[in-house]
């Protein structure tokens, strides 16, 4: 069964370059492309892609907005696309409930990992991102106090769900977590769906925020 993905960018070399990419492998659709946010919004709800590749600075609406319709509307996966690293929009994009960041010069095995990744139901963000969204929410629990404190948040979890959290905020993979803990990698996948439920997120990405805004985890922490 194919991965069905909609390509979003409103350079046309830069979207039909990267449809072409994905076109040529077996498993991966691309089902449409779109010229800006809204353009992108109503090929979502068209076509009910798995994935779309979002560019973060498009007319009429932006890839920002895109992102918050769609991932409210829809199980779509959403991956941000951008020439830069440091585009303040990157964090408000993942807050959105985007599942991955790619930039744009990103190379071709890359990108098709990216859709498979997240079309798989995983995350993926460039490692600068990762570092820089840890420092960002960082900041943000220093300059405001929590709204909510952790263990209110986090009371639902099991002993076993939290320490799973803890290790996915750390950027372990299942099969990591699965060693640690001595369980089955099915088991990890288990208190991951579990936890994901009873917090209210909607991916590893969201997890990873979660676990640092409410101090579960600390920049530096072993």
């Amino acid at each position: 069964m194919s991965i069905r993905v909609v390509v979003a960018d409103d350079q046309e070399l830069v979207r039909s370059g990267f449809s072409m990419i994905l076109e040529a492998q077996p498993d991966i659709e691309v089902v449409a492309e779109a010229g800006d946010g809204v353009e992108a919004v109503a090929a979502v709800r068209e076509h009910a892609p798995d994935v779309l590749l979002l560019d973060i600075r498009m007319p009429h609406m932006d890839g920002l907005e895109a992102a918050r319709l769609v991932c409210a509307e829809s199980g779509c996966k959403v991956v941000m696309l951008t020439t830069f690293d440091l585009d303040e929009y990157v964090y408000e994009a993942l807050y959105a409930g985007a599942s991955g960041f790619l930039l744009k010069d990103v190379r071709r095995d890359d990108l098709v990992h990216a859709v498979r990744v997240v079309a798989a139901g995983d995350s993926l963000l460039a490692p600068s991102v990762t570092r820089r969204l840890v420092a960002d929410i960082t900041r943000r629990r220093h300059a405001e106090a929590a709204t909510e404190p952790a263990p209110a948040r986090l009371e639902s979890l099991t002993a076993r769900e939290e320490e799973t959290l803890r290790l996915l905020a750390r950027g372990l993979s299942n099969a990591e977590i699965a060693t640690t803990l001595f369980v089955s990698e099915h088991t990890v996948k288990t208190h991951v769906s579990n936890m994901l439920g009873k917090l209210g997120l909607r991916d590893r990405v969201q997890a990873v925020i979660c676990a640092y805004e409410t101090g579960l985890v600390t920049p530096g922490a072993s």
